[in-house]
């Protein structure tokens, strides 16, 4: 069975519709001219072009009504051959202190690369500036305990760049746990890998987490919105190859008081796009997203919920565009003080879960 998320209206429903449309092309001009003006763009700058994200953050913040990207800059010399080319074409490229001490620009996307990450955000804080920051944050626990504390006393928004917290399949999953649709949930499973090259897997040697720190922490992300705060975590790494010291086979487990999750990245895995996936079960029904992306549902129920009724339902979602909702969250969260979606304390416990899921703590 396929179903959508979208309902057909009825002809009643239709005809009130076309009837409140018809009235408002009746609307005197004066009236209709004095809708409101669409908000000012945020000022906003990018400090990185280091990062796997970068490339996508900027294009994303370009395209964006609610931001003006007035440059970007490139603290590394190492990395300072991408400014002005491929996807930064164009782009004006300022000095880092010249970003801070610009108080009119409000917001900072940190995409530097990982080991700069945490500096990178503590000065945007200290500017008075909100940031959105790549991840994983840093392999510095206590560091980063610093910039979130620096972001609460500031009042200053930070948000953490795990790209499927507004995957629309993701939403539906944390709505239908939210709402009980499964009932209680026992298990978590969740894959997160793909087949890399010797550069990449050189590049994350530098880092004793290995996959799981740089690609399974995007899922983690999600496990911990789901259940919480795990009370224990077991990492368990495998190399596959000796030449390069790299952990690209690991496992984690999560224990909960009534639940387990468990958390697979491996860097050899042949088409690893298609294989990515969350699955979550519960007393009354199952939810599965595999792919991720572009992402493909099957919720499977014992009863009916949410307006689904009992059996297999392969449920169409949107493949929106990586990062577009988070920074309308963002922008929102900036210029009417709302919280972040996803909060400081949300981060916290997902940043210590990442670090003792690959080994790191």
């Amino acid at each position: 069975m396929t179903a959508s998320l979208s309902h057909t209206p009825s002809r009643r429903a239709f005809l009130r519709q076309v009837a409140a449309g018809s009235l408002l092309t009746q609307v005197p001009l004066t009236l209709q001219s004095q809708a409101p003006r669409p908000p000012k763009p945020i000022r906003a700058a990018q400090i990185g072009t280091g990062h796997a994200h970068a490339a996508g953050k900027w294009k994303t913040l370009l395209r964006s009504e609610d931001f003006q990207m007035v440059g970007l800059t490139e603290p590394d010399p190492a990395w300072q051959f991408h400014l002005g080319k491929g996807d930064y074409a164009g782009a004006k490229v300022l000095e880092m202190e010249a970003i801070l001490k610009d108080s009119t620009i409000q917001m900072v996307a940190v995409e530097s690369r990982v080991e700069h990450l945490l500096d990178h955000a503590e000065a945007c804080l200290e500017a008075g500036k909100h940031i959105h920051l790549d991840k994983p944050a840093g392999a510095d626990w206590d560091h980063f305990k610093r910039v979130v504390t620096l972001a609460r006393q500031q009042n200053r928004r930070l948000q953490m760049g795990y790209m499927f917290r507004y995957n629309p399949a993701f939403e539906l999953c944390f709505r239908a746990v939210r709402e009980g649709w499964l009932g209680k949930i026992f298990a978590v499973e969740a894959v997160m890998g793909k087949k890399s090259g010797d550069s990449t897997r050189q590049d994350l040697a530098r880092f004793e987490g290995g996959t799981m720190f740089e690609l399974g922490c995007h899922v983690i992300d999600a496990v911990v919105y789901l259940l919480g705060a795990p009370d224990k975590v077991h990492a368990f790494q495998r190399q596959t190859r000796s030449d390069d010291g790299l952990a690209d086979n690991q496992l984690a487990v999560l224990e909960y008081p009534d639940a387990l999750a468990t958390v697979r990245s491996a860097l050899m895995d042949v088409d690893g796009f298609s294989r990515r996936q969350l699955v979550v079960c519960g007393e009354f029904g199952r939810l599965e997203i595999r792919p991720l992306e572009p992402p493909k549902v099957r919720l499977t129920l014992e009863k009916a919920a949410g307006g689904f009724d009992p059996g297999v339902h392969d449920i169409e979602v949107e493949n929106t565009p990586r990062y577009v909702k988070d920074f309308q969250d963002l922008a929102q969260s900036i210029r009417t003080g709302k919280p972040l979606d996803f909060g400081y304390d949300h981060d916290l416990v997902v940043q210590e879960t990442v670090l003792r899921a690959s080994g790191m703590w």
